[in-house]
């Protein structure tokens, strides 16, 4: 019996597929890529045309000696990488490690690892596409030379360790200049004008906004501008002066990319866009589904196509006409306008199984699976849906030569919102708006002016910077969560509350790469390398040819930083714990486990501490600073800085809110502040306090 082997990167993948293939098939997993470029030299032969030099990884020996004889016994070999550049270039990679010059060897793909996908991708194999290979060279040995060049100089300019990525310090610029634009912000004043006005005597009163005059808007930027239009309008009698009724289409999301998938699960559940990708990938590799085996449930996670098969399309639409009726199936829908290449090979990101719906499968799922599953099962489902439809009312009202108005919306037809909720908007048609007429009678029983000021541009959060760099064009699906983690760990930036912050040391790292290599951090650079490595995919460019263009410039600019950059001195975060050994105030350290505290009279002292991060609440029992701690496995708890002394501990926040019942501690449970004392037992909202 002839026998077949499959090359997959992840042992859960391989897990998935081998359900689906007999028993002459075997299944097996490479955990991602065997060969890399050197990390101790550069890796690239500058004087061969930039060949690299590709080395097989460390701990991967064992894994490639067990493949090669797996591949011994095997008839014939399938590479099943995933469907992109990344995966392109696993395959080949595995093609050369293997030594599969000399045998039987395909390359197959599929967006969805189900039974019927993986056979037909078996029945459509192909050769290796070296041009995607390629373009995924082309963007290593760019990274690489960046990395490696721009480096060195960080080092011996602030301080040892740093380390620049080409994408990563674009990124890193981005973020730095929405800092530097919240930090310059100068607020501007500006005023609001509302009139209460009671219609045909009624009680409750229709608030109505001052727009201009009957040429135009006219803006109000300071008291004196309202306190003269208030003395003209009070006097004035207040006439409808036409009243316009409509209703107004909101049309269904598209389905999911990579970005947008990332962007909704920042803001809906909360999470970041690592945990995202990871959990994304757990539902793409396979779940076990009582009754059906283990199954992909999304298709493949990393794209930038809003394309959905007809298959898919034709499924999703008959469920919905099943489930909720004719009305709620939409005729069409919209095409995502692209600025760039738009990688159609694959599809959007979409459940594999339109009627395997995230209830049916709950008890299956942990809380995190089932939360992004049922987003993105909605998000499919809605974008096959019919439009919401909302009513709207416009009023325009005269007080002389001045305008104001009044508009209402409200649902009239749910749509595609019955599954998914987008920025809701809030009904604002009231009985009285309803039932205003141009013959309806209006008097003004106070005018209300408001001040304002303009507002900063807001902090970048992770879904915000996703956003921004698909927007110009920077990086690509599989780069945007790596590109912020990595930012993370070198602690560049710092994540609190959502928001992104620049370090001291991220500001220092950015502006010298700004002032020593424009280009290299330049926005429209950095777009336009991701099209030239688009034009290689395409096969319209040669890849080495990108290399030998940019190389020069990049050896210049490093010649130029060393010689011309001055040295920046980091300071270390001072801390108010005061050393043991000779009082000095202790400072943080970064470790490779973390935060510590250290004496700056090193060498002379070399008194170390742990660091805990103080959350600013009392302990319960003794009196001491409750600080945020880690167990042994890396959960998170808080307990008391003078532990063992004292036991005080909580895996939920500690409040600095004391119960207004019993004055006992409050605790953090998910929107909600509950009271520890459980005779005491109660229980408020956050927003409450």
């Amino acid at each position: 019996m002839s026998t077949k082997l499959v090359i997959v990167e992840s042992p859960a993948k391989a897990k998935t597929i081998q359900k689906f293939l007999g028993k002459t098939y075997k299944v097996v997993a490479s955990n991602g890529h065997v060969r890399d470029l050197p990390k101790s030299t550069m890796g690239i032969d500058f004087d061969n045309d930039f060949e690299p030099k590709y080395i097989t990884i460390r701990g991967k020996g064992e894994i490639l000696a067990q493949l090669r004889k797996e591949v011994k016994k095997a008839d014939k070999v399938y590479l099943a990488t995933d469907p992109d550049r990344e995966g392109e270039a696993i395959s080949w990679h595995l093609y050369h490690a293997l030594k599969l010059e000399d045998k039987d060897c395909s390359r197959i793909t599929f967006n969805e690892i189900t039974k019927d996908a993986v056979k037909k991708s078996i029945k459509n194999s192909r050769d290796i596409d070296m041009n995607l290979v390629d373009a995924q060279q082309a963007r290593r040995v760019l990274d690489r030379i960046v990395g490696y060049k721009i480096s060195p100089i960080l080092w011996s300019k602030i301080k040892r360790g740093l380390s620049a990525g080409r994408v990563q310090s674009v990124a890193l610029r981005i973020i730095n200049d929405r800092e530097t634009e919240i930090n310059e912000f100068i607020p501007n004043e500006y005023w609001t004008l509302d009139a209460d006005l009671t219609v045909d005597g009624s009680k409750k009163p229709l608030e109505a906004h001052f727009v201009g005059d009957k040429n135009g808007k006219i803006e109000l930027k300071n008291r004196e501008d309202v306190d003269a239009i208030m003395e003209k309008v009070k006097n004035q009698p207040f006439e409808i002066l036409s009243i316009k009724k409509g209703e107004r289409k909101k049309k269904p999301p598209l389905p999911f990319t990579t970005s947008t998938l990332q962007q909704e699960a920042s803001k809906k559940l909360n999470m970041s866009t690592q945990k995202t990708m990871r959990l994304a990938q757990e539902l793409y590799e396979g779940v076990a589904v009582k009754g059906r085996g283990t199954i992909g449930l999304i298709t493949y996670l990393r794209t930038d196509s809003t394309r959905i098969s007809e298959e898919a399309d034709a499924q999703c639409r008959q469920y919905i006409k099943e489930q909720y009726g004719d009305d709620f199936v939409g005729n069409g829908y919209a095409k995502k306008v692209a600025s760039g290449k738009i990688q159609d090979a694959h599809e959007a990101i979409r459940p594999t199984d339109s009627s395997l719906s995230p209830e049916s499968i709950k008890n299956e799922l942990s809380r995190d699976l089932y939360r992004l599953y049922n987003l993105i099962w909605t998000r499919f489902l809605a974008s096959r849906m019919v439009e919401a439809v909302y009513e709207t009312i416009s009023v325009k009202i005269g007080a002389g030569d001045y305008r104001f108005n009044i508009s209402g919306t409200r649902l009239k037809f749910d749509g595609f919102m019955t599954v998914y909720q987008c920025d809701s908007e809030k009904s604002t048609i009231n009985a009285s708006l309803k039932k205003l007429s141009e013959e309806s009678e209006i008097k003004l029983t106070e005018l209300r002016p408001t001040q304002h000021f303009t507002q900063p541009p807001a902090h970048f959060t992770e879904a915000s910077l996703v956003k921004a760099l698909e927007e110009l064009g920077i990086g690509r699906p599989s780069t945007y969560a790596p590109i912020i983690t990595t930012l993370l760990g070198r602690r560049y930036i710092v994540k609190e509350n959502k928001n992104l912050y620049m370090t001291e040391l991220g500001e220092a790292v950015s502006d010298m790469i700004v002032t020593g290599f424009p280009s290299i951090v330049n926005v429209n650079f950095t777009a336009n390398m991701e099209s030239l490595l688009d034009g290689v995919e395409e096969g319209k460019v040669k890849w080495k040819t990108i290399v030998e263009n940019f190389y020069p410039d990049m050896e210049e600019a490093v010649k130029a930083a060393e010689e011309q950059l001055a040295e920046v001195k980091i300071a270390d975060e001072v801390s108010d714990e005061i050393c043991e050994e000779c009082g000095r105030n202790m400072v943080i350290k970064y470790g490779p486990h973390g935060k510590f505290l250290a004496c700056p009279g090193f060498p002379e002292c070399k008194h170390t501490m742990p660091y805990y991060e103080k959350i600013g609440v009392a302990c319960p029992k003794c009196g001491k600073d409750i600080v945020l701690k880690k167990t042994k496995k890396g959960r998170k708890y808080y307990g008391c800085i003078s532990n063992p002394e004292c036991d005080f501990m909580s895996w939920q926040k500690p409040s600095q809110i004391a119960c207004k019942e019993c004055g006992s501690l409050m605790v953090e449970k998910g929107k909600k502040l509950v009271c520890t004392n459980e005779e005491c037992g109660y229980v408020t909202d956050m927003k409450n306090e």
